[in-house]
């Protein structure tokens, strides 16, 4: 790079490529934009005022400079050192591809289908209420974030390389747009190509990629980790196991707590989804009747701190999707759980949002038996009671927000984006009080904050509650590998390290490296 400035302009020109080249010119002189070439570094929005600017950082560069990027990875050699990874999410796909630069074969187990015949399986969910426990928006290849909006943001910015995992998605397919957006996005429709591609990597280097194999046993001797055992009969062996299964997975902690490997419970939360018209928001956010074509579709961030019966208690949003749609995410027929995507053109008139309120020890304390799966086991049983009230379908429970905070039950609903449907209701028929009355609050505080948020014109939908995995597997904070069992490294969402697409592969990638060193 030459050079590298900041400017602040006008929308219209920030995204208008041949405005932009104006504007440079007449900045930079003609003559020094000949003789150089430019790219967009970095861009946000900064819509805390009427007058909307965009941040804009240009890096300038010599002519003719090379901004292509390789997917190819080297091939391994037939000896190759193995590596076993449970789970093609972000967090195994990211250490997948890291081993193979690094010359170890890794060996990854999903216990899904692969990214093209997975979307049968969304599709029966939707169209017929059939849920397949190892296929469906939480399992299969890319994991819950290849249908689960694609959003790429982080704040893990102490974790590792995150411009080098943003190249490794453009290098496989996503557009060149996520290196520089403040808010990058893929979005559910093109990701699940990138991960295809991916995956095709990996397999064309030399390593391996199983699918329908679900880990049902590890193999551990001597508390060391020798191999693991799949539903399907095939056995596995190596002795370093990348355990990156995400959120969802509770057979896999229930087989850790079964056979005495060391796990915790963790922070989680639970609560709601909120659907509003997109044009409600952009107007609420970006103060104009009608957004722009330039601006994107606009969302919002929300927190505050609720008082119930003497407890503090978190309530914020989660997974904002502006133009986006709510989603079927239960992994069992009899559960309903809802969450959030948005395609790539974040085209859909509707945008929604979890709120969520934090859970706290004292929440657990009835479910005390069950040890470090206290949590999953409140998760399992709202689920399950908000399935019972729409009669075991994947319909989901609505309310209109004010008539919530108000305790009246919703006799009808707004039209949704959320293809299974709705059955209008009362949230507090499946949320314990220490949840709903949180809730209200929050709602109350948030509608200060955006005048309309928390009237009728929005509604909520429940249940949202894997926002995050409740139970943590412990790890050395230099070695990464479990206390107890050598050659376990819990990783990703699924071992309590990450919490989205971003953080699960910059997780992946610091336990490939740190199992490589052992190597």
């Amino acid at each position: 790079m030459i050079d590298q400035r900041d400017f602040v302009l006008s929308p219209d020109i920030a995204h208008s490529p041949e405005k932009l080249a104006q504007f440079l010119t007449a900045e930079m002189g003609e003559a020094y934009l000949a003789a150089c070439t430019y790219r967009i570094e970095k861009r946000s929005i900064d819509a805390r005022s009427r007058q909307i600017k965009v941040n804009l950082r240009i890096g300038f560069y010599e002519k003719g400079h090379d901004f292509s990027l390789s997917a190819q990875l080297t091939t391994l050699s037939k000896n190759a050192k193995k590596v076993i990874i449970i789970g093609s999410g972000p967090a195994g796909l990211f250490a997948a591809i890291d081993f193979v630069k690094k010359g170890i074969k890794p060996i990854v187990l999903e216990r899904g289908k692969d990214v093209r015949d997975r979307r049968r399986d969304l599709a029966a969910i939707n169209r017929f209420n059939l849920v397949d426990p190892d296929s469906n928006y939480c399992f299969g290849e890319g994991g819950a974030g290849t249908y689960s909006d694609g959003k790429l943001y982080t704040r893990s910015t102490k974790r590792g390389d995150i411009k080098g995992v943003l190249e490794t998605f453009v290098a496989h397919g996503a557009h060149s747009d996520i290196l520089f957006e403040a808010h990058p996005h893929i979005g559910t429709n093109k990701l699940p190509g990138i991960i295809a591609s991916m995956r095709d990597a990996v397999i064309a280097a030399g390593g391996e990629v199983h699918f329908h194999h679900r880990v049902v046993d590890f193999l551990i001797e001597n508390k060391a980790i020798k191999g693991v055992v799949c539903s399907n009969g095939a056995e596995f062996q190596a002795d370093r196991l990348l355990l990156a299964t995400g959120h969802s997975a509770r057979d896999i902690f229930q087989l850790l707590q079964t056979k005495g490997v060391a796990i915790e419970a963790k922070p989680f939360a639970i609560g709601v989804r909120i659907e509003h018209q997109q044009s409600f928001i952009d107007q609420a956010q970006y103060k104009v009747k009608q957004r722009p074509e330039y601006l994107p579709p606009a969302s919002f961030s929300l927190v505050t701190q609720s008082n119930f019966q003497g407890v503090q208690r978190g309530v914020f949003s989660f997974c904002m999707c502006p133009g986006g749609f709510i989603v079927p995410s239960a992994t069992s027929p009899n559960q309903v759980v809802v969450n959030g995507m948005s395609p790539s053109r974040r085209d859909s008139k509707y945008a929604n949002s979890g709120i969520v309120v934090s859970i706290v020890a004292e929440d657990l304390a009835r479910y005390k038996e069950f040890g470090a799966l206290a949590g999953m086991q409140l998760q399992e049983e709202l689920e399950q009671k908000a399935g019972s009230l729409v009669g075991g379908s994947q319909k989901a429970v609505s309310q209109y927000t004010l008539d919530f905070i108000q305790g009246k039950a919703s006799k009808s609903s707004h039209p949704t984006s959320y293809v299974p449907g709705l059955e209008p209701g009362e949230m507090r028929e499946f949320l314990p009080d220490y949840i709903s009355e949180p809730l209200a609050q929050g709602f109350q505080d948030f509608n200060k904050k955006i005048p309309g948020f928390s009237s009728n014109l929005g509604q909520i939908i429940g249940l949202e509650s894997r926002t995050s995995s409740p139970v943590k597997i412990p790890r050395d904070k230099e070695t990464l590998e479990h206390p107890e069992i050598k050659g376990l490294y819990p990783c990703g969402e699924g071992g309590g390290y990450a919490g989205g697409i971003m953080s699960a592969a910059l997780d992946g990638i610091r336990c490939a490296e740190a199992i490589a060193k052992t190597m």
